[in-house]
């Protein structure tokens, strides 16, 4: 009995040293950017407000990106197992006396 359902493959360490290493540059990077940028406070702190905005949105975007594809792999290996139990049940050479 052979599953379709997709193996799960843990992230490496490396893997995520590199990506907690990345948004960390490049948040301190634009964060630097709009600290030292040539404008007067406001426009500074509307830079800041939308840059935290456009984080937190991404953060929650790929969190409903993972909870349907997990939902969408959950449902498929319920309809499986189902499928599965049908297929060990039957037997086409069973007479039923009614």
């Amino acid at each position: 009995m052979t599953s379709s359902a997709p193996s799960h493959t843990p992230t490496t360490a490396a893997f995520y040293v590199q990506a907690v290493l990345s948004f960390g540059l490049s948040l301190t990077a634009v964060g630097l950017g709009v600290v030292f940028l040539p404008v007067d406070g406001w426009v500074r702190a509307f830079l800041g407000i939308a840059m935290l905005y456009a984080i937190t949105s991404a953060f929650t975007l790929a969190k409903v990106i993972r909870d349907r594809q997990e939902d969408t792999s959950i449902s498929s290996r319920v309809d499986r197992a189902r499928l599965d139990k049908l297929l060990t049940d039957h037997d086409p050479f069973k007479i039923d006396a009614a």
